[in-house]
Protein backbone atom coordinates (compact mmCIF):
# COMPACT_ATOMS: atom_id res chain seq x y z
CA UNK A 1 0.00 0.00 0.00
CA UNK A 2 2.58 2.43 0.51
CA UNK A 3 4.35 1.01 -2.10
CA UNK A 4 1.87 2.03 -4.52
CA UNK A 5 0.93 5.72 -2.57
CA UNK A 6 4.71 6.57 -3.48
CA UNK A 7 4.34 5.58 -6.79
CA UNK A 8 1.09 7.35 -7.12
CA UNK A 9 3.01 10.38 -6.12
CA UNK A 10 6.02 10.19 -8.26
CA UNK A 11 3.47 9.86 -11.11
CA UNK A 12 1.64 12.84 -10.01
CA UNK A 13 4.87 15.01 -10.12
CA UNK A 14 6.59 13.88 -12.78
CA UNK A 15 2.89 14.91 -14.86
CA UNK A 16 3.17 18.07 -13.40
CA UNK A 17 6.69 18.74 -13.99
CA UNK A 18 5.79 17.61 -17.80
CA UNK A 19 2.56 19.99 -18.13
CA UNK A 20 5.08 22.75 -16.67
CA UNK A 21 8.00 22.32 -18.88
CA UNK A 22 5.60 22.08 -21.96
CA UNK A 23 3.63 25.31 -20.41
CA UNK A 24 6.65 27.36 -20.82
CA UNK A 25 8.52 25.73 -23.64
CA UNK A 26 9.05 28.68 -26.61
CA UNK A 27 5.86 28.02 -29.17
CA UNK A 28 5.78 28.23 -32.57
CA UNK A 29 4.53 32.24 -33.93
CA UNK A 30 1.45 32.19 -36.01
CA UNK A 31 2.69 34.09 -39.19
CA UNK A 32 1.09 34.40 -42.47
CA UNK A 33 3.43 34.08 -45.62
CA UNK A 34 3.32 34.31 -49.46
CA UNK A 35 5.53 32.86 -52.25
CA UNK A 36 8.30 34.42 -53.60
CA UNK A 37 7.68 34.61 -57.61
CA UNK A 38 9.07 35.07 -61.06
CA UNK A 39 6.75 36.92 -62.96
CA UNK A 40 5.96 40.42 -64.83
CA UNK A 41 6.42 43.57 -62.56
CA UNK A 42 4.25 46.74 -63.70
CA UNK A 43 4.58 49.67 -61.59
CA UNK A 44 1.60 52.16 -62.28
CA UNK A 45 -0.13 55.47 -60.22
CA UNK A 46 -3.49 55.74 -59.82
CA UNK A 47 -5.09 59.04 -59.08
CA UNK A 48 -8.35 60.70 -60.25
CA UNK A 49 -8.44 63.32 -64.08
CA UNK A 50 -11.34 65.25 -65.60
CA UNK A 51 -12.07 65.59 -69.28
CA UNK A 52 -11.48 68.73 -71.14
CA UNK A 53 -12.09 69.62 -74.33
CA UNK A 54 -8.74 70.13 -76.26
CA UNK A 55 -8.94 73.33 -77.67
CA UNK A 56 -11.35 75.77 -76.64
CA UNK A 57 -12.26 79.37 -78.32
CA UNK A 58 -13.68 81.84 -76.00
CA UNK A 59 -15.28 84.38 -78.49
CA UNK A 60 -14.91 87.94 -76.59
CA UNK A 61 -16.66 91.04 -77.24
CA UNK A 62 -14.31 93.26 -78.92
CA UNK A 63 -15.68 96.50 -77.68
CA UNK A 64 -17.80 97.88 -75.24
CA UNK A 65 -21.00 97.65 -76.14
CA UNK A 66 -25.03 96.06 -75.38
CA UNK A 67 -25.19 92.19 -76.27
CA UNK A 68 -28.53 91.42 -77.61
CA UNK A 69 -29.84 87.72 -76.22
CA UNK A 70 -27.99 84.89 -78.11
CA UNK A 71 -30.17 82.58 -79.80
CA UNK A 72 -27.81 79.80 -79.50
CA UNK A 73 -27.62 77.33 -76.36
CA UNK A 74 -24.80 74.91 -75.41
CA UNK A 75 -24.96 72.24 -77.47
CA UNK A 76 -25.79 73.60 -80.60
CA UNK A 77 -23.21 73.16 -83.77
CA UNK A 78 -21.90 76.39 -85.61
CA UNK A 79 -20.33 76.54 -88.86
CA UNK A 80 -17.15 79.22 -88.94
CA UNK A 81 -18.14 82.19 -89.91
CA UNK A 82 -21.57 81.42 -88.59
CA UNK A 83 -22.97 84.47 -86.98
CA UNK A 84 -23.10 83.98 -83.16
CA UNK A 85 -24.21 87.45 -81.13
CA UNK A 86 -24.82 90.88 -82.23
CA UNK A 87 -23.49 93.79 -80.54
CA UNK A 88 -25.13 97.05 -80.65
CA UNK A 89 -23.14 100.48 -79.77
CA UNK A 90 -23.40 103.82 -80.58
CA UNK A 91 -21.75 104.64 -83.88
CA UNK A 92 -20.14 107.79 -81.88
CA UNK A 93 -18.54 105.31 -80.00
CA UNK A 94 -16.39 103.63 -82.84
CA UNK A 95 -15.23 107.29 -83.65
CA UNK A 96 -14.23 108.19 -80.18
CA UNK A 97 -10.21 108.80 -80.68
CA UNK A 98 -9.71 106.70 -77.22
CA UNK A 99 -11.56 104.28 -78.52
CA UNK A 100 -10.46 103.86 -81.28
CA UNK A 101 -6.69 103.91 -79.62
CA UNK A 102 -7.35 101.24 -77.59
CA UNK A 103 -9.20 99.31 -80.70
CA UNK A 104 -6.12 99.47 -82.50
CA UNK A 105 -3.85 97.87 -79.26
CA UNK A 106 -6.12 95.21 -79.11
CA UNK A 107 -5.42 94.29 -83.02
CA UNK A 108 -1.62 94.72 -82.73
CA UNK A 109 -2.37 92.31 -80.04
CA UNK A 110 -4.30 90.18 -82.05
CA UNK A 111 -1.77 90.26 -84.69
CA UNK A 112 1.05 89.58 -82.67
CA UNK A 113 -1.13 86.08 -81.36
CA UNK A 114 -1.75 85.40 -85.30
CA UNK A 115 2.14 85.44 -86.17
CA UNK A 116 2.52 83.21 -82.64
CA UNK A 117 0.12 81.08 -84.27
CA UNK A 118 1.44 80.77 -87.96
CA UNK A 119 4.86 79.96 -85.93
CA UNK A 120 3.45 77.39 -83.83
CA UNK A 121 1.50 75.63 -87.18
CA UNK A 122 4.73 75.56 -88.95
CA UNK A 123 6.36 74.36 -86.01
CA UNK A 124 3.59 71.18 -85.99
CA UNK A 125 4.35 70.72 -89.64
CA UNK A 126 7.96 69.84 -88.93
CA UNK A 127 7.46 67.86 -86.06
CA UNK A 128 4.67 65.70 -88.01
CA UNK A 129 7.38 65.63 -90.75
CA UNK A 130 9.78 64.46 -88.45
CA UNK A 131 7.70 62.05 -86.58
CA UNK A 132 6.49 60.23 -90.00
CA UNK A 133 10.30 59.63 -90.64
CA UNK A 134 11.06 58.11 -87.57
CA UNK A 135 7.63 56.14 -87.86
CA UNK A 136 8.73 54.53 -91.48
CA UNK A 137 12.64 54.05 -90.50
CA UNK A 138 11.29 52.16 -87.45
CA UNK A 139 8.62 50.21 -89.32
CA UNK A 140 11.68 48.93 -91.68
CA UNK A 141 13.74 47.82 -88.83
CA UNK A 142 10.58 46.41 -87.60
CA UNK A 143 9.92 43.95 -90.39
CA UNK A 144 13.80 43.09 -90.53
CA UNK A 145 13.31 42.68 -86.81
CA UNK A 146 16.10 45.08 -85.47
CA UNK A 147 13.35 47.23 -83.40
CA UNK A 148 11.72 46.34 -80.53
CA UNK A 149 7.73 46.36 -80.38
CA UNK A 150 7.78 48.91 -77.93
CA UNK A 151 10.18 51.30 -80.03
CA UNK A 152 7.35 51.17 -82.90
CA UNK A 153 4.30 51.26 -80.43
CA UNK A 154 6.15 54.67 -79.48
CA UNK A 155 6.75 56.13 -82.80
CA UNK A 156 3.09 55.09 -83.84
CA UNK A 157 2.22 57.38 -80.80
CA UNK A 158 4.15 60.26 -81.51
CA UNK A 159 3.03 60.33 -85.10
CA UNK A 160 -0.58 60.38 -84.42
CA UNK A 161 0.07 63.09 -81.63
CA UNK A 162 1.80 64.97 -83.95
CA UNK A 163 -0.95 64.57 -86.31
CA UNK A 164 -3.39 65.66 -83.88
CA UNK A 165 -1.06 69.13 -82.51
CA UNK A 166 -0.64 70.00 -86.40
CA UNK A 167 -4.82 70.24 -86.81
CA UNK A 168 -5.19 72.10 -83.33
CA UNK A 169 -2.46 74.51 -84.77
CA UNK A 170 -4.46 75.12 -88.29
CA UNK A 171 -7.54 75.96 -86.11
CA UNK A 172 -5.40 78.03 -83.64
CA UNK A 173 -4.48 80.57 -86.24
CA UNK A 174 -7.53 80.24 -88.31
CA UNK A 175 -9.36 81.32 -85.30
CA UNK A 176 -6.07 84.03 -84.60
CA UNK A 177 -6.78 85.15 -88.60
CA UNK A 178 -10.78 85.45 -87.51
CA UNK A 179 -10.57 87.67 -84.40
CA UNK A 180 -8.00 89.75 -86.83
CA UNK A 181 -10.47 90.43 -89.10
CA UNK A 182 -13.23 91.13 -86.91
CA UNK A 183 -11.43 93.89 -85.05
CA UNK A 184 -10.24 95.37 -88.35
CA UNK A 185 -13.88 95.39 -89.39
CA UNK A 186 -14.61 97.89 -86.84
CA UNK A 187 -12.74 100.25 -87.88
CA UNK A 188 -12.68 99.90 -91.91
CA UNK A 189 -15.11 101.93 -93.58
CA UNK A 190 -17.64 99.86 -95.57
CA UNK A 191 -16.63 96.76 -92.44
CA UNK A 192 -19.24 94.97 -90.15
CA UNK A 193 -18.79 97.60 -87.91
CA UNK A 194 -21.45 99.94 -89.79
CA UNK A 195 -23.89 101.76 -87.92
CA UNK A 196 -24.89 100.64 -84.39
CA UNK A 197 -24.59 97.11 -85.19
CA UNK A 198 -21.85 94.17 -85.11
CA UNK A 199 -22.15 90.82 -85.65
CA UNK A 200 -19.76 88.18 -84.30
CA UNK A 201 -19.10 85.51 -85.64
CA UNK A 202 -17.80 81.64 -85.11
CA UNK A 203 -13.97 80.96 -85.70
CA UNK A 204 -14.40 78.03 -86.06
CA UNK A 205 -16.31 74.78 -86.33
CA UNK A 206 -17.69 72.87 -83.44
CA UNK A 207 -20.13 73.26 -80.89
CA UNK A 208 -20.95 75.69 -78.43
CA UNK A 209 -19.69 74.95 -74.91
CA UNK A 210 -20.83 77.92 -72.62
CA UNK A 211 -23.03 80.67 -72.73
CA UNK A 212 -21.06 83.40 -70.63
CA UNK A 213 -23.39 86.15 -71.20
CA UNK A 214 -26.81 84.33 -71.69
CA UNK A 215 -29.53 87.10 -71.58
CA UNK A 216 -29.15 91.25 -72.96
CA UNK A 217 -26.92 93.40 -71.30
CA UNK A 218 -23.82 95.67 -71.78
CA UNK A 219 -20.11 93.69 -72.00
CA UNK A 220 -17.03 95.59 -71.55
CA UNK A 221 -13.83 95.53 -74.50
CA UNK A 222 -12.59 91.93 -74.26
CA UNK A 223 -15.49 90.27 -71.89
CA UNK A 224 -15.95 86.71 -72.93
CA UNK A 225 -19.09 86.25 -74.81
CA UNK A 226 -19.27 81.83 -75.29
CA UNK A 227 -16.73 79.20 -75.66
CA UNK A 228 -16.73 77.10 -78.59
CA UNK A 229 -15.16 73.73 -79.27
CA UNK A 230 -15.42 70.08 -80.56
CA UNK A 231 -16.48 68.01 -77.83
CA UNK A 232 -15.78 64.74 -79.02
CA UNK A 233 -12.16 65.67 -79.27
CA UNK A 234 -11.45 65.74 -75.63
CA UNK A 235 -8.34 64.65 -72.93
CA UNK A 236 -7.84 64.19 -69.32
CA UNK A 237 -5.91 66.25 -67.34
CA UNK A 238 -4.97 64.76 -64.25
CA UNK A 239 -2.26 66.24 -61.06
CA UNK A 240 0.17 64.35 -60.02
CA UNK A 241 2.99 64.65 -57.11
CA UNK A 242 6.38 65.99 -58.86
CA UNK A 243 8.16 62.83 -57.09
CA UNK A 244 5.93 60.92 -59.43
CA UNK A 245 5.81 63.13 -62.64
CA UNK A 246 9.57 62.99 -62.99
CA UNK A 247 8.81 58.77 -63.59
CA UNK A 248 6.58 59.56 -66.37
CA UNK A 249 7.59 59.12 -70.12
CA UNK A 250 5.48 60.37 -73.10
CA UNK A 251 4.01 57.87 -74.93
CA UNK A 252 3.48 56.03 -71.27
CA UNK A 253 0.20 53.49 -71.55
CA UNK A 254 -2.70 54.55 -69.36
CA UNK A 255 -6.16 52.73 -68.65
CA UNK A 256 -9.09 55.22 -67.85
CA UNK A 257 -12.27 53.79 -66.13
CA UNK A 258 -14.63 54.82 -63.57
CA UNK A 259 -16.58 57.01 -66.46
CA UNK A 260 -19.59 55.89 -66.57
CA UNK A 261 -19.16 53.39 -69.21
CA UNK A 262 -18.67 49.46 -69.01
CA UNK A 263 -15.13 49.36 -70.49
CA UNK A 264 -11.71 50.84 -69.79
CA UNK A 265 -10.57 53.63 -72.29
CA UNK A 266 -6.91 52.81 -73.42
CA UNK A 267 -4.91 56.26 -73.30
CA UNK A 268 -1.32 57.89 -73.73
CA UNK A 269 0.72 60.14 -71.69
CA UNK A 270 0.89 63.00 -74.19
CA UNK A 271 2.62 65.74 -72.05
CA UNK A 272 3.72 66.67 -68.77
CA UNK A 273 3.79 70.23 -68.20
CA UNK A 274 7.14 72.29 -67.29
CA UNK A 275 6.25 74.31 -64.46
CA UNK A 276 4.56 72.65 -60.97
CA UNK A 277 2.39 74.27 -58.85
CA UNK A 278 1.47 74.01 -55.08
CA UNK A 279 -1.38 72.18 -54.07
CA UNK A 280 -2.71 71.31 -50.28
CA UNK A 281 -3.82 67.90 -49.32
CA UNK A 282 -6.96 66.70 -47.86
CA UNK A 283 -4.57 66.56 -43.98
CA UNK A 284 -3.81 69.79 -44.89
CA UNK A 285 -0.40 69.51 -46.00
CA UNK A 286 1.57 70.99 -49.20
CA UNK A 287 1.97 69.30 -51.97
CA UNK A 288 4.10 69.96 -55.31
CA UNK A 289 2.37 68.47 -58.24
CA UNK A 290 1.83 68.77 -61.64
CA UNK A 291 -0.54 68.74 -64.85
CA UNK A 292 0.17 65.70 -66.87
CA UNK A 293 -2.39 65.35 -69.82
CA UNK A 294 -3.72 62.34 -71.45
CA UNK A 295 -4.53 61.41 -75.03
CA UNK A 296 -8.13 59.11 -75.25
CA UNK A 297 -7.22 56.56 -77.61
CA UNK A 298 -10.25 54.90 -77.85
CA UNK A 299 -12.68 56.12 -80.95
CA UNK A 300 -15.56 58.03 -79.92
CA UNK A 301 -17.98 55.54 -80.72
CA UNK A 302 -16.55 53.50 -77.76
CA UNK A 303 -16.82 56.58 -75.37
CA UNK A 304 -20.21 57.26 -76.03
CA UNK A 305 -21.36 60.10 -73.33
CA UNK A 306 -18.23 60.63 -72.12
CA UNK A 307 -18.17 64.51 -72.24
CA UNK A 308 -15.89 67.95 -71.05
CA UNK A 309 -15.92 68.42 -67.13
CA UNK A 310 -16.27 64.37 -66.75
CA UNK A 311 -14.55 62.50 -63.37
CA UNK A 312 -12.59 59.94 -64.39
CA UNK A 313 -10.12 57.46 -62.85
CA UNK A 314 -6.47 56.99 -64.79
CA UNK A 315 -3.96 54.17 -63.99
CA UNK A 316 -1.11 55.61 -65.70
CA UNK A 317 1.91 52.48 -66.23
CA UNK A 318 5.76 53.42 -64.87
CA UNK A 319 7.69 50.82 -65.97
CA UNK A 320 7.56 46.98 -66.79
CA UNK A 321 10.28 44.67 -65.75
CA UNK A 322 9.66 40.67 -67.51
CA UNK A 323 11.10 38.17 -65.38
CA UNK A 324 11.39 39.92 -61.74
CA UNK A 325 11.30 38.14 -58.43
CA UNK A 326 7.92 39.34 -56.81
CA UNK A 327 7.02 39.65 -53.20
CA UNK A 328 4.13 41.25 -51.21
CA UNK A 329 4.97 44.67 -50.32
CA UNK A 330 3.78 43.89 -47.07
CA UNK A 331 6.65 41.67 -46.55
CA UNK A 332 9.03 44.47 -46.63
CA UNK A 333 10.51 46.99 -43.46
CA UNK A 334 13.73 48.95 -43.25
CA UNK A 335 16.39 48.71 -40.81
CA UNK A 336 19.01 51.65 -41.30
CA UNK A 337 19.58 52.02 -44.88
CA UNK A 338 18.27 48.70 -45.72
CA UNK A 339 15.35 46.33 -46.52
CA UNK A 340 15.00 43.33 -44.95
CA UNK A 341 12.58 40.36 -44.96
CA UNK A 342 11.88 37.19 -42.72
CA UNK A 343 11.79 34.14 -44.62
CA UNK A 344 10.33 30.97 -43.58
CA UNK A 345 12.09 28.17 -43.82
CA UNK A 346 12.02 24.77 -41.26
CA UNK A 347 9.57 26.50 -39.24
CA UNK A 348 12.06 29.27 -38.48
CA UNK A 349 12.17 32.76 -39.04
CA UNK A 350 15.44 33.63 -41.13
CA UNK A 351 16.00 37.50 -41.58
CA UNK A 352 17.16 38.42 -44.57
CA UNK A 353 18.56 41.66 -46.48
CA UNK A 354 17.52 42.05 -49.69
CA UNK A 355 17.92 44.85 -52.60
CA UNK A 356 14.76 46.73 -53.35
CA UNK A 357 14.18 47.36 -57.26
CA UNK A 358 11.14 48.96 -57.51
CA UNK A 359 7.89 48.79 -55.89
CA UNK A 360 4.00 49.40 -56.64
CA UNK A 361 1.19 49.06 -54.61
CA UNK A 362 0.97 45.68 -53.10
CA UNK A 363 3.89 44.25 -55.07
CA UNK A 364 7.04 44.54 -54.96
CA UNK A 365 9.92 43.55 -57.37
CA UNK A 366 13.70 42.76 -55.63
CA UNK A 367 17.03 42.65 -57.53
CA UNK A 368 18.83 40.17 -54.89
CA UNK A 369 18.41 38.28 -51.38
CA UNK A 370 15.54 36.16 -52.55
CA UNK A 371 14.43 32.84 -55.04
CA UNK A 372 11.85 32.02 -56.38
CA UNK A 373 9.85 29.56 -54.34
CA UNK A 374 11.23 30.55 -51.35
CA UNK A 375 8.43 31.90 -48.41
CA UNK A 376 8.41 35.61 -47.45
CA UNK A 377 6.22 36.85 -43.54
CA UNK A 378 3.63 39.05 -44.96
CA UNK A 379 3.19 42.17 -42.20
CA UNK A 380 5.33 39.94 -39.75
CA UNK A 381 4.37 40.53 -35.97
CA UNK A 382 6.68 42.18 -33.57
CA UNK A 383 7.32 38.97 -31.89
CA UNK A 384 9.11 37.53 -34.82
CA UNK A 385 13.03 37.86 -34.63
CA UNK A 386 15.50 35.62 -36.69
CA UNK A 387 16.02 32.34 -35.70
CA UNK A 388 12.29 32.28 -33.54
CA UNK A 389 9.87 29.19 -34.56
CA UNK A 390 7.22 29.96 -36.60
CA UNK A 391 4.42 28.32 -38.44
CA UNK A 392 2.17 29.23 -40.89
CA UNK A 393 -1.84 30.06 -40.56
Amino acid sequence: MGRTRILVSLLSAMILVGFGVWAFMPRAIQVETAPVISGRFTAAVEETGRTRVRERYVVSSPLAARLTRPSLRPGDAVEMGQAIATLRANASSLLDPRARQELEERIGMAEASLEEASAAQERARVLLARARSDLDRTRQLRATGAAALTQFERDTFAFEAAERDLVAADRRRHAAEHAVAQMRALIRPGGEGNGDTFTLSAPVAGRVLKITQESEGVVAAGAPVMEIGDPLDIEVAVDLLTTVAVLLREGAPVSISGWGGATRLPGRVRRVEPSGFTKLSALGVEEQRVWVLIDIIAPPAQRAGLADGFRVEVTITLDEIEGATLIPAGALFRRGDDWFVFVAAGGKALLRRVELRQRSGRTAAVAAGLTPGERVIVYPPSAVADGKSVRDL
